[in-house]
């Protein structure tokens, strides 16, 4: 039954009686895949209790679970990398409830969906990282992305006890760690990586610059920082550029991810940003 209540979300049902509707409208072998006997089909009541019961953690838990066992192992050579990101859920707003916001790690290469947690408002999305990843078996030689608001020391230490790498972006929320990214000497790194693209009537630049942080960067298993700036123009405007410089820090070695790894890995969290609702 929950199978069909959630064909039925995706099909475009907002109410319990949208759901009841959609099941009795089943053709009956669609009925019969779905597990449900045609001749004895659930009433709203039933699936509105059945709904109601669902301890929605435990569920997300268990398809994030089932996903995570179907997910393509990367290739050789290579490593899975997971993106963490916070999003408002679309039309979960109501006229007496708040919108949910919930914490999300997806898988960069194919989109999935591996684990989430609610983020409601007596607490944050930092205090559910490791109620996040806790639901993910193995993190074991995993790259984790997530963005400036989880670049924190507890966090760190998470994930190196869990065997697991990391790229975080630094930001305005971590002042002392921001500026001394700033402040290194990036005007003698070479370019790393460089990518161009074309989209929405823009044109854009991107480069990488890396530099070892052995020593000098206050933050734990620091190993590499990142420069990455985007140049971008409107293709209607051609002579009118605007650049923006982003840093980020990583526990992996040279010898453990090469420049264009990197990049891939920055380049696919933004695409999970994008994606994740």
């Amino acid at each position: 039954m929950i199978t069909a209540a959630v064909c039925a979300v995706v099909a475009g049902c907002r109410s319990y009686t949208a759901i009841a509707e959609w099941v009795a409208d089943l053709p009956a072998d669609t009925a019969m895949l779905l597990g449900i006997d045609p001749d004895r089909r659930p009433s709203e009541s039933m699936i509105r209790r059945l709904l109601q019961t669902v301890d929605p953690d435990l569920l997300a838990a268990t398809i994030g679970r089932w996903l995570a066992a179907r997910t393509p192992a990367p290739e050789p050579g290579s490593r899975q990398a997971i993106a963490l990101d916070g999003k408002t859920m679309r039309g979960s707003r109501s006229r007496t409830a708040a919108a949910r916001h919930v914490l999300a790690a997806a898988d960069q290469a194919t989109g999935v969906v591996l684990a989430s947690t609610d983020v409601d408002s007596k607490t944050n999305e930092i205090t559910r990282f490791d109620t996040l990843l806790d639901q993910i078996g193995d993190l074991r030689g995993v790259v984790v992305t997530a963005d400036a608001l989880h670049c924190q020391r507890d966090h760190v230490a998470y994930l190196t006890g869990r065997g697991a790498h990391w790229i975080l972006t630094v930001k305005g929320n971590q002042p002392i760690l921001h500026q001394q990214l700033a402040g290194l000497l990036w005007q003698h790194a070479p370019e790393a990586d460089r990518d161009t693209n074309r989209g929405h009537g823009r044109r854009e630049i991107r480069t990488l610059k890396i530099l070892s942080v052995a020593t000098g960067i206050q933050f734990p298993h620091a190993a590499q920082a990142i420069q990455i700036r985007r140049r971008r123009r409107r293709l209607d405007q051609p002579r009118r550029f605007t650049t923006e410089t982003v840093y980020a820090i990583t526990d992996l070695q040279t010898h453990q991810a090469k420049p264009w790894q990197l990049a891939d890995w920055i380049r696919g969290h933004w695409s999970i940003e994008n994606k994740t609702h």
